[in-house]
């Protein structure tokens, strides 16, 4: 089968550009498809799915000339119109990868463009302003996009341009080549393997070496993110999005209080929903959950008197108060109670994580059971809490968790199976 490379372009401003990568792609044997995100003139080369067809496919209704002073209204339906037209073709099999070139413009549209495509689809935005301050982060979002810097900006077609555009097209198509009908995420699904999403970070990595082995043991795939405000977003858009994890181990859920109180690992106000609503079965562990790591720069008066934990040169971790373990405590029972699956949060008692343990600065017990007499408080009846005489990253800690995950999986398969089969 013939397999075609969606090229996102604007073709008032990148043309040439445009045409001689789509002719580098055909003469690979590949079929390449122009879509026109170009906002300003009129194209200076045809395009196969023109500006308009884009437009319309936004679904909205389109004053053109009210757009035409609205710029910024203007691109963001253009995104939605190529995100839709992208997932159409990707539906009926006529895009197997999305290439993408452009300046700050061109990427932020880009991008955006293919994060409406599920995960596993080949992805790559060639930009001459990859490496910008303050922008990066909103290129890559939550979806898995390679992101080639062009250096040089597309401003001619000479020989260091055509030299970026030819690694461009080898890069793309080794992207799609590699990527066989049913690989990645359905392959082991089609295998009859259960895909388990597992939250982790360093603080809980013995712990989450021993569970991931377990299960792999017994046939899981188990699929981790690390758990710093982005993977752990992306999880939940995966989760709730593609539906193609049949139960979550969630060890590092610290990102909810950080949400509450403005940390750096904050991941957005829905985190710990996804699975909730999926109805499929979750673990809940505390690491870090009694720690906060807000900017240096927004430190209030009392931070400074906090135990802390410096974990390296732009990381310190500080010990919540006991208000804020109740709000927090607070926020997770509200979260987990809408959960449509089985629930059930193992609480070690002697340390929430490989820093906070005894002889640590951070050690504090007592005030780590005022979140958990909270939560108790206030989950419903049938989310069972769970304590564990050790610390979390004790060996004997990862068996309770899959002591438990075994118990949830056994409840769950009551619940209706609402894993979603992933499109090729």
């Amino acid at each position: 089968m013939e397999k075609t490379v969606v090229i996102v372009s604007t073709l008032d401003t990148k043309a040439q550009e445009t045409k001689y990568l789509k002719g580098q792609i055909e003469k690979k044997g590949y079929k390449a498809l122009i879509m026109d995100i170009g906002t300003k003139d009129s194209p200076n080369i045809s395009a196969d799915i023109t500006r308009e067809e884009v437009l319309a496919a936004s679904g909205k209704e389109i004053d053109t000339e009210k757009l035409s002073q609205n710029r910024p209204q203007l691109m963001q339906l253009m995104v939605e119109g190529a995100g839709n037209k992208s997932k159409e073709l990707y539906a009926l099999k006529k895009l197997h990868g999305i290439i993408g070139i452009g300046g700050a413009t061109g990427t932020i549209m880009g991008t955006g463009v293919m994060k409406a495509l599920p995960f596993g689809v080949p992805k790559l935005m060639v930009s001459s302003v990859a490496a910008a301050r303050g922008l990066t982060s909103r290129y890559f979002g939550t979806a898995d996009i390679a992101i080639m810097h062009s250096v040089i900006d597309f401003t001619s077609l000479n020989d260091l341009m055509r030299d970026v555009l030819d690694r461009a097209a080898g890069s793309i198509l080794g992207m799609v080549e590699m990527k066989e009908a049913d690989a990645a995420v359905g392959a082991g699904r089609k295998q009859g393997k259960m895909l388990v999403a597992m939250t982790l970070l360093n603080m809980c990595e013995k712990c989450a070496t021993h569970v991931r082995r377990r299960l792999e043991q017994e046939g899981y795939q188990v699929i981790g993110f690390s758990a710093t405000g982005v993977a752990d977003m992306a999880m939940e858009e995966l989760i709730g999005k593609e539906g193609i994890f049949n139960a979550v181990i969630d060890l590092a859920p610290g990102a909810v209080g950080e949400e509450l109180i403005g940390g750096t690992r904050a991941a957005g106000p829905h985190r710990l929903e996804a699975a909730g609503k999926a109805g499929i079965p979750q673990i809940i562990a505390p690491c870090l959950v009694n720690l906060m790591t807000p900017p240096k720069s927004k430190y209030k008066p009392d931070y400074y008197s906090r135990k802390r934990y410096d974990l390296d040169a732009l990381r310190t971790f500080l010990r919540l108060s006991p208000d804020e373990l109740v709000m927090v405590a607070e926020t997770f029972a509200g979260k987990l109670n809408q959960a449509r699956g089985p629930v059930k949060i193992i609480i070690p008692t002697r340390g929430w994580s490989g820093i906070d343990g005894e002889g640590s600065v951070l050690y504090d017990p007592e005030t780590d059971r005022i979140f958990v007499e909270e939560l108790r408080k206030r989950l419903r009846p049938d989310i069972e809490i769970r304590e564990v005489e050790a610390n979390l990253e004790e060996p004997v800690f990862a068996e309770k968790v899959l002591e438990a995950f075994k118990d949830v999986m056994k409840a769950g398969e009551n619940v209706e199976n609402r894993i979603q089969t992933v499109s090729k």
